[in-house]
Order: C-alpha cells, then sequence, then structure tokens
C-alpha cells in the first residue's frame, strides 16, 4: 500500500506546476487536487497499515500550527465565507508537507520528488509555448503568454524555481535519460518564463540561473568553456523567438524600480499596512485581505508577509517566519550541490514573495517540504545524501550494458 501512495504522491508532484491547465470544474477541481486527493486516500490506509507514522519534526509541527491558528481565525473573522474557502485550500496545500515527510524516506526518494518536479515544469513550459503559438494569441495580438488556465506571474515563478532543481539533477544523475530532460529544461524554460514577460518573474530568473550557473560550473572550467559558445547562438535564437513587445515590457524594469510604484503595487500595501494596524495581534481572518484593506476582489496583497500578517495577525507572520528559518537551517544541513540548488532556490521564493501573494500556493509548500525532507535525511544519512547527490560525468558512457539493463531503465 505504501507503494501505491508513493506512486501517486509522485503523480502529484508532477500535476502540481500545471495544474490550472487541467480543471474539470465542480467538486473535482485542477489536476492537482485530484491526483492529491488520491495520494491522500492511499496514504491514510498505508500509514494504518504499518500502525505508525513517522516521528514528526518541527517543520512538521509547526506547519500544523499555521494551519490550526488559521482555523481559529473563524471565531474573529470579517468575512466568513472567505475564511471557510482559505481554510479548505490551506489543507490541500499543507498535507504535501505531511505527505512528502512521511513517504520520502531515502535519498533516492528525494531525488525522484526532484525528477517530478522538473518532469511537471517541462510540461508547464510546453504548455506555455503552445500558448505562443495558438493562432488565437497571434490573432489578439498578445505580448503575455502562459499555459491555459495560469497567470503569467505564476507560470514564471514555477519555471524559476526549477532551474536549480535541474541543475542539481544535471549534475547528479547517471542515466542519460533524467540528465536530458534536466538539460534540455534550462532553454525551454528559459524561453517560457520570457514569453510570459513577468518582470518579477524574470529578475528571479536571473538569480536562478546564476545560482544554476554556478552549481553547474564551478571546478569544471570544460563546462565554462563550452558556455561561452552556447550562450551568444541562443540569446539569438531568444531575441527572435520573443516578440519585440514582450521584450519591450520586460525593459520597463528600471523604471518601475526608480519610480517605486512597482505597477500598483506601492497603493496596495498602504492599504494593506492600515488594515493590520487595525488588527495587528489576532489578524482579520484566513483569506481576508482583500476585504480588511477594501481593495477590489481581483486584488491580492502581492506581498507574502504582508498578506500573513493581515489575515492572521503577528502570531501567525511569527509562525511562518519560523518555517522559513527552519527551511534555510534544513538546508545549510546539506552540502555540496544539493545545498546550492535549495539555498538558491529559497532565495528564489524570497525574492518573487515580495511582489507576490505565495503562501496559498502548493509550489511554497512543495519547496518547503523537500527542503524539510533533505534536512532530515542530511542528519539521518549523511553518507547516502552525499552520494546520492555527488557530482557525475556530464556525459556518461553508453555501454550495452546501461543501454539494456533493467537495472539502468530510466524511471521517474
Amino acid at each position: 500500500m505504501r507503494k501505491t501512495a508513493w506512486i501517486l504522491l509522485l503523480l502529484f508532484v508532477f500535476t502540481i506546476p500545471w495544474e490550472y491547465s487541467l480543471d474539470l470544474g465542480g467538486l473535482l477541481g485542477n489536476a492537482a487536487r485530484i491526483a492529491g486527493l488520491l495520494a491522500l486516500l492511499a496514504a491514510v490506509p498505508a500509514v494504518l497499515q504499518v500502525g505508525s507514522m513517522r516521528t514528526p519534526g518541527a517543520f512538521w509541527w509547526i506547519t500544523l500550527a499555521l494551519f490550526l491558528w488559521f482555523c481559529c481565525s473563524l471565531f474573529w473573522t470579517i468575512d466568513s465565507t472567505a475564511t471557510l474557502e482559505s481554510i479548505r485550500g490551506y489543507f490541500q496545500e499543507m498535507m504535501i508537507v505531511w505527505l512528502i515527510w512521511e513517504f520520502t524516506g531515502t535519498p533516492d526518494d528525494l531525488r525522484a520528488l526532484l525528477r517530478a518536479t522538473v518532469a511537471g515544469s517541462w510540461v508547464l513550459a510546453l504548455l506555455t509555448l503552445a500558448a505562443f503559438s495558438s493562432p488565437v494569441t497571434i490573432a489578439a495580438g498578445q505580448i503575455r503568454f502562459a499555459a491555459y488556465g495560469q497567470d503569467p506571474n505564476e507560470v514564471a515563478r514555477f519555471l524559476d524555481l526549477g532551474f536549480p532543481l535541474a541543475a542539481l539533477l544535471i549534475n547528479c544523475e547517471q542515466r542519460w535519460l533524467p540528465r536530458a530532460m534536466a538539460l534540455g529544461f534550462f532553454p525551454l524554460g528559459l524561453v517560457a518564463v520570457l514569453l510570459t514577460a513577468s518582470r518579477e518573474g524574470f529578475l528571479a530568473a536571473v538569480i536562478a540561473i546564476i545560482g544554476s550557473a554556478i552549481l553547474l560550473t564551478r571546478g569544471r572550467p570544460r563546462r565554462v568553456l563550452a558556455a561561452v559558445f552556447v550562450i551568444p547562438p541562443f540569446m539569438a535564437a531568444l531575441w527572435l523567438i520573443v516578440p519585440g513587445a514582450t521584450l519591450a515590457r520586460l525593459a520597463t524594469i528600471p523604471e518601475q524600480l526608480q519610480t517605486g510604484d512597482l505597477n500598483q503595487r506601492f497603493n496596495i500595501w498602504s492599504a494593506g499596512w492600515s488594515a493590520f494596524a487595525r488588527a495587528p495581534l489576532l489578524g482579520t481572518g484566513a483569506g481576508t485581505f482583500v476585504a480588511a484593506a477594501h481593495l477590489s476582489p481581483i486584488d491580492t496583497a502581492h506581498n507574502t508577509a504582508l498578506s500573513i500578517a493581515v489575515s492572521g495577525g503577528l502570531c501567525a507572520l511569527f509562525l511562518a517566519a519560523l518555517l522559513f528559518a527552519l527551511a534555510v537551517r534544513f538546508a545549510l544541513r546539506t552540502s555540496g550541490s544539493l545545498r546550492l540548488a535549495l539555498i538558491t532556490s529559497l532565495i528564489v521564493w524570497a525574492l518573487t514573495s515580495l511582489v507576490a501573494t505565495v503562501e496559498e500556493n502548493r509550489t511554497t509548500w512543495l519547496l518547503f517540504a523537500i527542503v524539510a525532507v533533505a534536512g532530515r535525511l542530511a542528519t539521518d544519512d549523511p553518507g547516502g545524501l552525499d552520494d546520492c547527490f555527488a557530482s557525475r560525468p556530464l556525459l556518461p558512457a553508453l555501454t550495452s550494458r546501461n543501454l539494456y539493463d533493467p537495472q539502468t531503465t530510466p524511471t521517474l
């Protein structure tokens, strides 16, 4: 039963990047919601069959405390409907922490999670390219493109998180298929990020690419030399592929930073700060930022810390800050390429959280859960973790054995 739950968990992780592109509506919802429900339905009897759970860690307990605090906010919320909806969403997202903590037992399991994440990012990038080439979007003269059902900023954000994880797999994979998938994600993902015309996504992509480049080239002068020859023609191809109007929007980043308006985010933050000042300790209830700040229903906080502070008060903000601090601590427990990849991902997440509301995104809790498990394995099995994510030759020999031996057949 645990094997079934593990396979469904990998499927769940795979669907998270492109979840909104397949939405059946009604009670079923999007792809990740369906896959998550299936994983949970298999996970509960799997745990009952064994008769015990993996010992919860500090991150597990604090995540539960944050969820329960948001549940308690029902007693003082200013909008009970919004709070109930938010609590339901938090449960679906935070359960990722338990599922990954419970069923990821070895370094190989952790690597399988990274493969599923990068594979899902591949799907998201391909769907974004499909939207770019759609006759409908071409006829409409769009300058921003994203996978069907997805927000361009969220598409760019998740693709950015995929870059350091893909770089890690390039370094440590022994089989050619997972390594080729990870290597191919860089040009595909970067094109997709540019097509979203997301300014925050572009800045985060720069950080992600720099971290990935350090991970891939440190101590490897041949890779630096190869990059010198590959990057110029790739940049030329980007110039030809990405529409001029899309690039022009990205070129307004310096202007947005100089004016300090950040596409009217400053006004939203001012309204949010006023709402926080009215209920600083307990907040106004989970999911009530828009109502508390008297904004349009289509608005969001555009700042994760402010959104948590308004909805859950200083108590929720303290718990959330503690979770992030623990995630950083867990990442620092690891070593080598794994540490650099996890730290880069956390920096990218922190940067995007300054201008986006991501506490209710599955991507946030997926990243945190992966980092928490990596920290646990760094304590329980440091040798196995180092061996699993040790750097391998970029082009391993393809002998008849590793082409046909079932033990070396590429798997997710």
